[in-house]
């Protein structure tokens, strides 16, 4: 198994309920957003070029993504270069539109997870491994892409982990539960 395939397995056991996954379309674009318009505002200029922490958090992450899979790297490098500019100018407003929206998008994104979970009746994966906040962007882009109808494969060897992971998980917790 690839760490790719391991990395998404993890993140699906949480995630088995449909309507968890698409509250988390929104939720987590969202939140990717907005964690991007709040760095954004951050930076210095270097030779009459703004690097900022948004844009730094945006290249680590993609070379991270590239390094698990170069397809769904490409497509988050993509997804970055249309929305970085759109909170760049989010950045730009003045100190409380910037915060509002930020702070705002944020929130709402959150409460979309967090409804998401309530069907779900677990918790979410990053409580578990702070690695869950890195692979939940890419965990959306792979459901997006198994929509699509590509790669298949690749869902299928996820789901199956997935799941079994999952009831791992729920004997676990029936264990703890009445000991």
């Amino acid at each position: 198994m690839s760490k790719l395939e391991r990395l998404l397995s993890q993140y699906a056991a949480y995630h088995l309920d449909r309507k968890n996954v698409l509250t988390h379309f929104v939720g987590i674009p969202l939140i990717v957003f907005s964690i991007m318009c709040l760095t954004a505002r951050a930076g210095l200029m270097i030779s009459g070029f703004e690097l900022t922490l948004a844009l730094l958090l945006i290249i680590a992450s993609v070379i991270y993504y590239l390094s698990l899979d170069k397809i769904f790297g490409l497509i988050m490098l993509l997804v970055f270069a249309v929305t970085y500019p759109l909170a760049l100018m989010i950045a730009k407003m003045s100190l409380m539109s910037w915060l509002i929206w930020s702070v705002g998008i944020f929130v709402v994104g959150w409460i979309i997870q967090f409804i998401g979970h309530y069907y779900e009746k677990k918790k979410p994966a990053f409580m578990d491994d702070v690695i869950g906040l890195a692979i939940g962007p890419l965990f959306v882009l792979a459901e997006f892409v198994f929509l699509l109808g590509f790669r298949k494969e690749l869902e299928q060897r996820m789901l199956t982990e997935a799941r079994r992971q999952r009831a791992e998980m729920d004997a676990k917790a029936l264990h703890t539960a009445h000991p």
